[in-house]
């Protein structure tokens, strides 16, 4: 849990165990909740896609940081949990006829266990060979997709058509209104998934997690069990992602191994990188930034083609250089990511006129 702040004092165990201690917070909290209910009467179909995108962003990049954020388990094997949640759900929904919010409940469930499954070398390997041994399960998971051996998974088509999302009755309708009714759908699921994630870490169990961080031999010595704290921990993280493949699918209506490749798996790592480790705010703060960034570096070369043709030219080679930058600016001049940034601000305007 964060520390509290200078100057805020409880008196009670209540009182500190609630999740804001200041007006401020709360104010912030419903200027959050008013921005969510007024995005879709303001953004056209185009913006809503990419408001849509980062929803679902933010349910995987909030899975990846309570496992690399909280418990220091390096993974580098997002793209093909996604994708072990994406062909499951579609599977169990369009071909055995399972509703499709049990479907998708079912991936959660049997991505959890593939992703406790590929944690076992956590048990044994740290750093970089942990990292090897998750990037391992990238490359296995995305080579039996794309060789879909006996085309059990498209038919040898290579993809896999995704029937409407629909549920007692109701269906996700045409153009007009096909973005703003999943944006309802997702965000429900990003706001569940966050307080989710963020409540995990006032139990014991999430407190486990950040003590094996720290130091899992005194995290043992004090009796976390570290077989269970670190394959529950690769559980759940698994489970979010698995949610996050299963609406990929199903937003997008089409599923093929091309959405869950390792550079897929490399963007969700950047965005907890620069949103901040350790930070359920920073995930969502670094799904958002690194989902805008290339839409906003496409947009800008757009508006200057007339003048420097050479931007929309090499525009895939500028987005990959901006791409990495950021990575590097973040690691050398702020760790901690865009969460830090906003917490300096509001240390500002809480000791303003004061130094500290």
């Amino acid at each position: 849990m964060a520390m509290t702040a200078t100057g805020i004092h409880h008196r009670s165990y209540v009182s500190e165990l609630r999740l804001r201690a200041t007006r401020a917070e709360y104010v912030r909290l419903a200027l959050m909740g008013v921005l969510l209910v007024v995005v879709p009467f303001v953004l056209d179909n185009y913006w809503m896609s990419i408001a849509n995108t980062i929803l679902i962003a933010v349910i995987g990049a909030v899975g990846l940081n309570i496992l690399v954020g909280y418990t220091g388990q390096i993974s580098l094997g997002q793209g093909g949990f996604l994708a072990v949640g994406a062909y499951t759900s579609v599977i169990l929904s369009d071909r055995i006829g399972l509703p499709t919010p049990l479907s998708i409940a079912f991936a959660v469930v049997f991505t959890a266990v593939i992703g406790t499954f590929f944690g076992l070398p956590g048990l044994r390997l740290k750093g970089l060979y942990l990292a090897i041994a998750t990037l391992a399960s990238q490359q296995i998971i995305e080579f039996l997709i794309r060789r879909d051996i006996g085309d059990f998974l498209t038919g040898g088509l290579g993809y896999i058509n995704v029937e409407r999302f629909s549920f007692l009755g109701f269906e996700v309708g045409g153009r007009d209104v096909f973005e703003r009714q999943w944006y309802v759908i997702l965000a429900v699921l990003a706001v569940l998934s966050v307080m989710a994630a963020r409540n995990l870490f006032r139990t014991g169990l999430g407190r486990s997690f950040m003590a094996v961080r720290d130091q899992d031999i005194a995290a043992e010595a004090i009796g976390v069990n570290l077989t269970r704290a670190k394959l529950t921990a690769f559980a759940v993280s698994s489970g979010f992602v698995g949610l996050a493949g299963a609406l990929v699918a199903h937003y997008s209506e089409v599923v093929s191994w091309e959405k869950f490749t390792l550079e897929v798996s490399i963007l969700y790592l950047a965005m907890i990188i620069v949103g901040g480790l350790g930070s359920i705010a920073g995930a969502v703060y670094g799904a958002i930034f690194m989902t805008l960034l290339p839409v906003v570096i496409r947009n800008v070369a757009n508006a200057l083609d007339p003048v420097v043709p050479f931007l929309g030219n090499q525009l895939p080679a500028i987005q990959n250089a901006t791409f990495g930058l950021v990575i590097i600016l973040f690691l050398i001049i702020e760790p901690r990511g865009l969460n830090r940034l906003w917490e300096r601000v509001k240390e500002f305007f809480r000791f303003w006129p004061f130094r500290y």
